[in-house]
């Protein structure tokens, strides 16, 4: 199927997407604001600066050290163990969705491929979070009366952060989400080139979002020696990338009264005019 297609705004503007297209601007922005992924990441440069001063100056390196943060500032505790990811990635879906139904009509191949792989990582990445695992771990060594007790939920918590270390990302599951998600948004970040609907900058600034939060985890587990760029400069594109998209997304009806057309594709002439 061609990338170019032309295609008229009728097919997308009917009452029930313009609701998801809102549903999916109010995520958007809710993303880039306030559920932003990989805050913990955020929390470390800050603190590592000195505008935060509360707080460990690194993620905690043992089971003991998780378990006396959570009791001491479960808040914090949770963030670095990236809870709020997984509203970021349930903000992500909704995006997701709103976007594929926004884009199909210039590439539904690409468009469902991206899909597919943005929601198998949103789905491999809440079955790979361990916040909540921890804390409840945490709050039971807390009650534990006996060291046979605390021994066993240390050893717990340990086989959990073996699956999601925060401090090094040495999840399998983790690293296949953010490589899943990540490679979806490159596809649709492509295609918005090809479309009318985004700016041509919103395209381009999704493809520096994704493209270098790929490459970072990409490296980080390849090559962690050589990784020379903080996850926060590609939180930056992501977060405007976000943004743009929200914007959109929420005034996208406006396009009825703009153009009947949206794939940025010139049209052929019509043959009767050539003669």
């Amino acid at each position: 199927m061609k990338m170019m297609d032309q295609v008229t705004n009728a097919g997308i503007l009917d009452s029930a997407n313009k609701n998801l297209f809102k549903a999916g601007a109010a995520a958007a922005l809710i993303a880039a604001v306030v559920f932003r992924r990989n805050l913990d990441a955020e929390f470390m440069l800050l603190r590592g600066v000195g505008i935060i001063n509360v707080g460990p100056t690194a993620p905690p390196s043992t089971v003991m050290d998780w378990f006396t943060l959570l009791q001491d500032n479960k808040m914090l505790g949770l963030t670095l163990l990236n809870l709020f990811d997984i509203v970021n990635y349930a903000l992500v879906g909704l995006i997701f969705l709103a976007l594929y139904v926004a884009l199909r009509r210039a590439s539904e191949s690409f468009m469902a491929i991206a899909a597919t792989l943005g929601f198998i990582g949103i789905v491999v990445y809440f079955a790979s979070n361990q916040a909540f695992s921890m804390l409840s771990l945490s709050n039971q060594y807390a009650a534990a009366t006996t060291d046979a007790q605390r021994a066993m939920f240390i050893a717990a918590g340990q086989a959990t952060l073996t699956i999601h270390n925060n401090a090094s990302y040495q999840g399998a599951g983790i690293y296949m989400s953010f490589l899943l998600v990540s490679v979806a948004g490159l596809i649709i970040s492509t295609v918005m080139l090809r479309s009318s609907i985004f700016s041509i900058g919103a395209g381009y600034v999704g493809i520096l979002a994704n493209g270098l939060g790929l490459g970072y985890y990409i490296i980080l587990a390849f090559a962690p020696a050589v990784v020379f760029l903080p996850l926060s400069v590609s939180a930056l594109f992501l977060l405007a990338w976000y943004i743009l998209i929200g914007v959109r997304l929420w005034t996208i009806d406006s396009m009825r009264a703009t153009s009947s057309n949206y794939s940025r594709a010139p049209r052929k002439k019509d043959v009767s005019q050539q003669l």
